[in-house]
């Protein structure tokens, strides 16, 4: 029988965010626009955390955030880093084994990377308590969309056919299925497109680089940029993306995705016909009867 290769190299994703580290926090503006979108979401509901399980804590900066903007709201922060010569505990989202239960787990930007998401959501929502809730944020399908154009063209133009340089990112219209699968309740996905201003094309792959988000495809050329593909995908994207005063933007499309582990005390829908007041008495209207 033959074993499909895996579609992310985890060994070479963790070797890259590790060689990443000392220049993260210069190109970490991500990971504070998650954070405080996450802390936007917690200030509103009316709740304290005893237990937090960070997953993905990289640098801890997310941790950071959320505790600055909320003080009050957590009791106990956990933190773990897929990498384990990080100062955080060492996890790995491939077979995520947690020693206790959450009533609060946040990932940022790390579930897309990961080749079996539905197994790996499962196995998280086991360690979940009772009334839980999971936050998570993924790259979705406007992310650095018009690299992907303006890179496959001149790739093709050059060699006659382009490889696959970037990630596939996720279709959040599958995700709201997938946290129902995942055992969680009143799921909600949600997107944010960040436009970020470059002085020219190529300052973007040197953020995805200091990101430790280069391809980690297992199927990635081996066959790298020459100078004539980098000079046309520079050219093609100045020409599509300038904003007239020589600088080009990119976007990054955060998905959030959002459920809680069932309880008995948590809301559900009314039955149908167990209304107690007609819509059109609620709308104020006249109904009209066929």
């Amino acid at each position: 029988m033959t074993t499909l290769e895996p579609l992310f190299d985890r060994k070479l994703l963790a070797s890259r965010q590790l060689r990443a580290r000392a220049g993260f926090a210069d190109a970490s503006f991500l990971w504070k626009r998650a954070a405080f979108d996450i802390a936007y979401t917690l200030g509103a509901i009316n709740r304290q955390f005893e237990h937090v399980c960070d997953l993905s804590a990289r640098d801890g900066l997310v941790g950071e955030i959320l505790r600055s903007q909320l003080p009050e709201k957590f009791s106990h922060w956990h933190e773990f880093d897929l990498n384990p010569k990080s100062s955080q505990e060492f996890l790995d989202l491939e077979d995520p084994v947690l020693s206790q239960d959450y009533d609060l787990m946040i990932s940022v930007l790390a579930l897309d990377k990961v080749n079996d998401l539905g197994g790996c959501l499962r196995k998280l929502v086991s360690h979940l308590t009772p009334d839980g809730l999971f936050i998570g944020i993924v790259f979705g399908g406007e992310t650095l969309w018009g690299v992907r154009q303006c890179l496959m063209q001149a790739e093709i133009s050059h060699r006659g056919g382009a490889g696959a340089r970037l990630h596939p990112v996720i279709d959040p219209s599958d995700m709201i299925d997938l946290l129902r699968i995942s055992g969680l309740n009143m799921p909600v996905v949600d997107h944010d497109v960040v436009s970020v201003s470059y002085d020219n094309p190529l300052g973007i792959f040197k953020d995805i680089r200091a990101m430790g988000e280069a391809s980690i495809l297992s199927d990635r050329p081996r066959l790298g940029l020459n100078r004539a593909i980098i000079a046309e995908f520079c050219q093609l994207y100045f020409d599509r993306f300038s904003d007239g005063e020589g600088r080009v933007s990119a976007s990054f499309d955060l998905i959030t995705l959002s459920g809680w582990k069932p309880h008995e005390n948590q809301q559900k829908p009314l039955r149908p016909g167990s209304a107690k007041m007609r819509l059109s008495d609620a709308l104020g209207v006249n109904e009209i009867k066929p």
